[in-house]
């Protein structure tokens, strides 16, 4: 009875995963779209927080979890909106400048550049094999970066936009295990979507503007399916080991070549292909080493030798 309860949670929790997915992918696709239809990067990213609040507030409610608010570590949370607010607007300025199933495949350079900065500031132990995986990923954002390849050369300031945003969210990773500790993840989001949407509430006089009805939905459909983006993949990690949830999130790059073909007809270079093959190997060899490093160190030392 117990093993059918644990596949029925790890299967809930790959279809959240899923869910997760869906919605952050199709949040990028309207990002795109709204920015074609001339909304600055300023804006897309207010509403993106202004209108998550929906999501999130029926979340708080729904779990009755009315002290979401209370923390003993506001200067961290502040630092941790700092650098997410940062991150998310080089995230948002890549997907106006790039291609969406480029700038989707060079954001999975995230999880590798975490391990650097995990050795780097956390001091953490890294092995041979995890680093020649990073090594590896890297070659795989190169080879999308094209350099001299057949298809039409990307614009340069998406490329910077999207690497620093791969850069900063590695740092966003890095942060939330340091408050992970202490904090609870609603007490994390929630501070977290207040002070960026405070912060870029302060830029609003100066860089917003009118929009029609359609452009509206779209700027209340890229906060609400980035809420609720936020709480699948926040729901997915209660019960199924991380390990058999976050391959899952490479359907997005799927997503992203679908989505850029059917709104954009837009097909992927070879080179964005089989640099995605090579970033998504590596992502999930890392998350291989993790887990079995983990296993390992939970494994009981025998007694007596």
């Amino acid at each position: 009875m117990t093993g059918r309860g644990d596949s029925r949670r790890r299967l809930l929790g790959i279809a959240m995963r899923l869910a997760a997915a869906t919605c952050f992918a199709l949040m990028a696709a309207i990002i795109k779209l709204a920015s074609e239809a001339g909304t600055g990067t300023v804006e897309l990213v207010f509403y993106r927080f202004a209108f998550s609040f929906i999501p999130l507030l029926a979340w708080i409610a729904a779990r009755r979890e009315w002290d979401a608010w209370r923390t003993e570590r506001p200067g961290a949370h502040v630092g941790r909106a700092m650098l997410g607010l940062a991150t998310m607007a080089l995230t948002f300025g890549a997907l106006v400048w790039l291609p969406l199933a480029e700038a989707t495949t060079i954001a999975f350079a995230a999880p590798l550049l975490s391990v650097v900065l995990s050795a780097a500031i956390l001091r953490e132990p890294v092995g041979r094999y995890r680093w020649g995986a990073v090594a590896a990923g890297l070659i795989g954002v190169a080879i999308v970066m094209r350099p001299g390849g057949s298809h039409a050369p990307l614009a340069p300031i998406g490329l910077a936009l999207a690497i620093a945003g791969a850069l900063g969210s590695a740092g966003v990773t890095i942060t939330l295990r340091q408050i992970g500790r202490t904090e609870g993840t609603t007490t994390v989001v929630l501070w977290f979507t207040s002070l960026s949407c405070a912060a870029t509430a302060l830029l609003m006089p100066f860089y917003g503007r009118g929009h029609n009805l359609p452009g509206w939905l779209l700027l209340a459909a890229i906060g609400i399916l980035g809420g609720i983006g936020q709480l699948f993949m926040t729901a997915s990690l209660r019960h199924p080991p991380v390990s058999a949830v976050v391959p899952f999130d490479y359907v997005q790059i799927v997503w992203a070549v679908l989505f850029g073909w059917l709104l954009w007809r837009t097909e992927p270079a070879a080179s964005t292909l089989v640099g995605a093959t090579v970033i998504v190997a590596s992502g999930l060899f890392t998350l291989y080493r993790e887990h079995r490093l983990g296993r390992e160190r939970e494994r009981p030392t025998p007694v007596g030798g």
